[in-house]
């Protein structure tokens, strides 16, 4: 779904996420608007239009602040976006910029009452000398309305930037991760929240690492998860005390002393965890690999995939033009068979799990044509070149997925490339396996 209009930095989309049943689709932009989209249901005539998905509903989430105490401009933009469980006809969903969380309600209207005593249609006051007779008030159908409304707004719980928001298994709680600190909040009480990690030194220069992600697990509401960026993950049990500074595990894998070198540290930082839908696995992502942990094993991962090892040789000018720092997300399938993780030159890369099969797809103008079939892509690293063959110093670095989202039940994907949304369907296998 491009938009064909030159970007503007506001239209950069900086999150995607599909709610639980997958039917909506929401995304965050840099401007702090949330657009979401709905699934069209599938029409007799029609029988391949489903799968399309159209815009339900776009507002405006955050404004730019400032901190006057700090004399920092605080960003609009959209950090995540995360879906609350449906409890019943509206939705729910969270959103959060650097500093503030809002839980926002969606609902539709499409009836409107008509027929008041002692308003006129217009919604003013009638003379009550003229009000002879009495009518009961009815319902009469009206355009589909759908109505987005600011339910709670949790403010003042980070001193540092959130990089993520997790809804708790309880659907009570959330928690709220910044580089340093890890909250947890209340759903219904915003003025206050429980500090569960802090790794704030006493000394500021004593700082080594800082937190990059955080979730809860899937189906057990008293472990979480955090990732640092000297590449180890942290998992957490809240029963065993209030503050979880004392992780119960730390998975961390022992360094090669045959890769060392200047860029270790930064590109064993981990951007992205996300725990499998069974809750056995995590997924985290690195600048180089995605991994897979097995939560029983804490000293190593159980699978690697290199995601573009090409670029080991170009580390030294993705530092000088800061791309080394980009943060790559990473997704599951349904069935926890297949991962997904963004790249560079509008790349996205798949592993299949069973098959230890890996594809490089790309999201572009040409593949976004309605049925057009994705062409699988191929980087090489000078010598000979084959004829769709990309050359890896004609990749585009400007050209980054570093947003992707997977259908919970289904092989439909998203994917932001900078200021487009594509939304791909796998009509061979459209049911998981």
């Amino acid at each position: 779904m491009p938009s064909h209009r030159m970007p503007s930095e506001a239209d950069v989309i900086s999150t995607v996420e599909f709610n639980h049943t997958g039917e909506l689709l929401a995304t965050g932009d840099k401007g702090g608007r949330v657009v979401i989209f709905q699934r069209e249901p599938e029409s007799k005539n029609a029988p391949h239009s489903q799968g399309e998905y159209d815009v339900y509903s776009t507002f405006q989430s955050h404004e730019p602040e400032f901190d006057y105490l700090k004399s920092l401009e605080i960003e609009e933009k959209i950090n995540k976006i995360k879906w609350l469980p449906q409890q019943n006809a509206a939705h729910s969903l969270l959103s959060t910029n650097d500093k503030t969380i809002k839980l926002w309600k969606i609902t539709e209207r499409d009836k409107r009452p008509e027929g008041y005593n002692l308003k006129d249609e217009e919604g003013k006051l009638k003379d009550l000398s003229t009000v002879t007779s009495l009518q009961v008030p009815v319902l009469k159908p009206m355009d589909l309305m759908v109505e987005v409304s600011p339910r709670r707004i949790f403010a003042n719980g980070h001193t540092y930037h959130i990089n993520s928001i997790s809804v708790n298994s309880d659907c009570e709680t959330y928690m709220s991760a910044d580089d340093l600190r890890i909250n947890l909040w209340h759903l219904a009480i915003t003025d206050r929240s429980f500090n569960i990690v802090d790794i704030k030194p006493a000394n500021m220069e004593d700082l080594t690492e800082v937190i990059t992600a955080s979730e809860f697990h899937p189906h057990h509401c008293n472990l979480f998860v955090y990732s640092s960026s000297k590449g180890s993950l942290r998992l957490c049990d809240m029963r065993a005390a209030a503050l979880c500074d004392k992780h119960s595990k730390l998975f961390e894998e022992p360094e090669d002393p045959s890769n060392r070198s200047f860029f270790s540290e930064i590109i064993s930082s981990v951007s992205d965890v996300k725990f499998s839908h069974s809750g056995r696995y995590m997924l985290t992502r690195d600048y180089l690999t995605v991994k897979v942990w097995d939560l029983n094993m804490e000293a190593r991962p159980i699978e690697t995939y290199q995601v573009h090892d090409y670029l080991r040789s170009k580390l030294c000018s993705l530092y000088e033009s800061d791309c080394i720092f980009d943060k790559f997300e990473c997704a599951w399938n349904g069935s926890d068979s297949v991962i997904m993780t963004g790249a560079y030159n509008n790349f996205f890369r798949m592993f299949d799990r069973n098959t230890k099969r890996d594809v490089t797809l790309e999201a572009s103008r040409e593949s976004s044509k309605p049925r057009a079939v994705l062409k699988p892509r191929r980087v090489c690293v000078g010598g000979k070149r084959r004829r769709d063959d990309i050359s890896v110093d004609s990749l585009d670095f400007t050209k980054k997925i570093l947003h992707t989202a997977w259908h919970p039940a289904e092989n439909i994907i998203a994917i932001a490339a900078t200021n487009n949304l594509y939304i791909f369907q796998d009509k061979v296998n459209s049911d998981m396996h």
